[in-house]
């Protein structure tokens, strides 16, 4: 079943994430892979997502970001995630570190196409983040 293997591209793409493993992200995108962090801000291919989302990361070292709710229609698989992290990495949003515990939620919206991922759309809250981290 194709919304199976849709499912199990995007656990496994989230599971290279949680560990950091940013070389295997070649693994799961199309050549053709966009990555959206606003509606018109594009970040063409895997390394356009590890340059944008790598800083990010970084910031919380040993973060955690466990999947909550996962669905599939068609090509297009939605995923809702709460961030957990403490901000003792490089700073984020030009906020130095600041060793403040972080929680937000993330969904995300990714569409595969010939068993690979082509584009993931990422909807957060940054005034949120930005607020916990006392920036705001």
């Amino acid at each position: 079943m194709q919304a199976e293997a849709n499912k199990e591209l995007v656990l496994q793409f989230y599971e290279a994430i949680q560990q950091e493993n940013y070389d295997a992200l070649k693994e799961f995108c199309h050549p053709d892979f966009v990555f959206y962090t606003q509606v018109d801000t594009p970040f063409y291919g895997v390394q356009g997502l590890v340059e944008s989302e790598k800083k990010n990361f970084d910031a919380f070292p040993g973060f955690k970001m466990p999947i909550q709710a996962m669905m599939v229609e068609g090509d297009q698989v939605a995923v809702y995630f709460i961030f957990e992290g403490e901000h003792t990495g490089i700073p984020l949003f030009s906020v130095p570190a600041t060793g403040k515990k972080v929680r937000f939620s993330l969904m995300m919206l990714l569409r595969i196409e010939n068993g690979k991922i082509i584009e993931k759309r990422s909807h957060v809250d940054v005034h949120d983040v930005l607020r916990q981290l006392g920036a705001q």
